[in-house]
């Protein structure tokens, strides 16, 4: 539910992304974990930060850079 939360609001506001599903694919899921410490989802990552979970403040704040 909350991917999909992420996936609507980056939609909405005609941000360009890339999904990877690491449910259906290991080497993402083997990458997210490296990269966020975390094995649940959704993660964000944005010029190399990395959000955990829907923070869409965050998201807004790293957009603008």
């Amino acid at each position: 539910p909350i991917c999909r939360r992420v996936k609507k609001y980056l939609n909405d506001e005609g941000i360009d992304y890339k999904y990877l599903d690491v449910s259906a694919n290991h080497d993402f899921a083997k990458e997210m974990i490296i990269k966020s410490g975390q094995k649940t989802v959704p993660v964000i990552e944005i010029g190399g930060e990395i959000i955990i979970g829907f923070d869409k403040t965050k998201i807004e704040e790293l957009l603008k850079g």
